[in-house]
């Protein structure tokens, strides 16, 4: 499996459990963006509905925890590292919202390796 291939199944993990999640399925999205230069993980960038963020975050952040978790061992089993964020759109604008920051109170990212 080549390393293009591990991130799509890995993106299209994460899609999945997300839509089984949410009231809206057909607005989650979920793509790899590039990180810092030197770092070796890849970061998954999720979109969903902004009604659907709370459901997606969970209470106390349980719920995104739990995404990380998962994400980690699909990672360990890779030989990867990948860390997951949770935007939401601002009303049709190009402004992200870093969610996670917002209502966890910190980036926490699960990494494996």
């Amino acid at each position: 499996m080549t390393h293009d291939e591990k991130l799509d199944a890995a993106e299209e993990l994460m899609t999945q459990i997300a839509r089984a999640l949410v009231d809206h399925p057909d607005e989650v999205s979920v793509e790899a963006v590039e990180g810092d230069e030197g770092d070796d993980t890849t970061v998954l960038e999720m979109r969903v509905a902004p009604d659907d963020v709370g459901k997606v975050i969970g209470k106390q952040g349980r719920t995104v925890r739990s995404l990380r978790t998962i994400l980690a061992a699909v990672g360990q089993g890779h030989h990867l590292r990948y860390e997951l964020d949770v935007v939401e759109d601002e009303d049709e604008e190009d402004d992200l919202q870093d969610v996670d920051d917002t209502i966890v109170g910190g980036s926490e990212s699960t990494t494996a390796g």
